[in-house]
């Protein structure tokens, strides 16, 4: 089950699935829809995988709000 976590005023759904040694984390912004995800080690600490996850869904958004 995805966890939700609020950022920045926004609504992230987190998801981490490991496989082997390697975790996929993805993470969605609930207002836009737009989806990222990250691999790190499968022994990694939870809270560090699901604050690059974040760290790079922001970037993401602002990159993705800026004038083309």
């Amino acid at each position: 089950m995805p966890a939700r976590r609020s950022n920045g005023g926004r609504d992230v759904l987190i998801e981490i699935t490991t496989v082997g040694a390697y975790a996929k984390v993805a993470a969605i912004d609930a207002a836009t829809g737009t989806e990222i995800s990250i691999t790190g080690p499968a022994n990694a600490d939870r809270a560090t995988l699901e604050a690059a996850a974040i760290k790079k869904l922001e970037y993401v958004l602002t990159k993705n709000s800026q004038p083309r």
